[in-house]
């Protein structure tokens, strides 16, 4: 990183403590709308893209996404580290490294370590998520026993 790149791991540090938060009672979608850009891509190693508007429309699919999240058990996430490179000017490529606890239904513990791509613009106020990049989360959620075959949570 240069010296007038961002501070990444803080940055999605607080992306994933705000993701934790919103585990519990209430969804903090206007913070984690905060680190995406107004347009941003999503893309899946399966080959899915999709492009998504920082809109209502987002925060709703948030709060799906967390209920989805808090029922195949969720407990934490928590960042092991971030690994940064620089793209173009003002842009850069960030791989976070995560590693997530899940209480399943039997009553034992998952621990699942997954990364994630970013890709993010830097701008005056911070930088702002424009891509990411994930795995197939759906296999990795079956192999540990979280879903079934279907997708949804046992």
């Amino acid at each position: 990183m240069t010296e007038t790149s961002p501070d990444y791991d803080s940055f999605f540090r607080r992306y994933a403590d705000a993701y934790e938060r919103s585990l519990g009672e209430r969804v903090e979608t206007d913070l984690i709308r905060s680190f995406f850009a107004e347009d941003f891509l999503s893309l899946s190693v399966k080959g899915g893209i999709v492009a998504g508007r920082n809109d209502e429309r987002f925060a709703g699919m948030l709060v799906e996404a967390y209920a989805f999240y808090k029922a195949i058990g969720t407990k934490t996430m928590r960042i092991d580290h971030v690994e940064t490179a620089s793209l173009y000017d003002g842009h850069d490529r960030v791989r976070v490294f995560y590693v997530a606890d899940y209480a399943k239904k039997d009553g034992s513990t998952a621990t699942i370590s997954f990364d994630l791509v970013y890709l993010l613009q830097r701008r005056a106020g911070g930088p702002k998520i424009f891509a990411f990049i994930a795995g197939d989360e759906m296999d990795v959620y079956r192999e540990h026993g979280l879903v079934g075959p279907d997708g949804q949570p046992l």
